[in-house]
């Protein structure tokens, strides 16, 4: 099995036909054929039904799409890391959820420019399912979010809290109003705001991330639960409003990291980290 025959998989999966993997590959419909029957044989399971429509994936191709997409991840670390310039001696990729990218990590990021120069920094935004299973098998360094897992060889790390307040586009509307968007800040936030509106009916709008709810609120108006530290410059400018008599809920903030890691790198970027929690906790308290 070779990078060609995982990419070739993976084209043929997301097209749902072998002549149109071959065009995005610029490749011949043959040498695509040749690769999945070759991919086949050395994974001894069939991975698509042809059919005159195209190529659907088989239970086994499922299976193996998840592999598949990290396998080439991994592949395309390795490149990043190896293919590092003279004046880096390391690199740290960290995930993100995005509220988290607001502030917090370009923060980290313009602090780790400072203190550490010679570390290559790659930043990306993903949810916890996929952070996670990316720190599992080692090709992401720092994760950062708020409902971890528990896995054996990670650490998860308290950070800070958020407060969540709700908050407006219309100061004076009462609440709870028609135009109410719930951001899905995970099972915490479900738990504190059930409890605290044990009446109030499914909003007609869910957001699962509290940028799209924001952004929502400020095209149409209307209202939602957002981080304190990420409304303050709207609240400031008057483009939201806290709604007054709100309740104002808590969400943890980790960090996810190897247990047993030695790299230098790491323990730096762990540091600055501890460094800007440690201002955000005092912020809040």
């Amino acid at each position: 099995m070779d990078t060609d025959q995982i990419r070739t998989f993976l084209a043929v999966a997301a097209n749902g036909s072998f002549l149109e993997a071959a065009s995005r590959l610029h490749v011949t419909q043959s040498t695509v054929s040749a690769r999945i029957r070759n991919l086949e044989a050395y994974l001894g399971a069939k991975l698509f039904a042809r059919s005159r429509g195209g190529a659907v994936l088989t239970l086994a191709g499922r299976r193996f799409l998840r592999h598949a997409k990290s396998l080439m991840i991994t592949v395309e670390q390795a490149r990043y890391d190896l293919g590092l310039p003279s004046r880096f001696n390391g690199s740290i990729t960290v995930g993100a959820r995005i509220a988290l990218c607001e502030g917090f990590l370009p923060r980290w990021a313009g602090l780790m420019r400072e203190i550490a120069p010679n570390i290559s920094l790659r930043n990306e935004i993903g949810f916890e399912e996929e952070l996670m299973r990316r720190l599992m098998k080692g090709t992401l360094d720092i994760g950062l979010m708020y409902t971890p897992q528990h896995s054996p060889g990670l650490q998860v790390e308290h950070l800070f809290d958020e407060s969540l307040v709700l908050l407006s586009t219309d100061a004076g509307k009462p609440w709870p109003d028609d135009k109410y968007i719930y951001v899905d800040w995970g099972p915490e936030f479900y738990a504190q705001h059930n409890s605290y509106f044990p009446q109030l009916e499914r909003p007609a709008q869910i957001a699962n991330i509290g940028w799209l709810g924001v952004k929502l609120i400020l095209a149409n108006g209307g209202s939602c639960f957002l981080p304190i530290r990420m409304a303050e410059p709207l609240i400031r400018k008057g483009e939201l409003h806290r709604v007054p008599n709100s309740p104002e809920f808590r969400l943890p903030a980790y960090m996810v990291f190897p247990r047993d890691s030695e790299s230098d790198a790491l323990k730096q970027a762990l540091s600055a980290m501890r460094s800007l929690a440690a201002e955000e906790r005092k912020a809040g308290g």
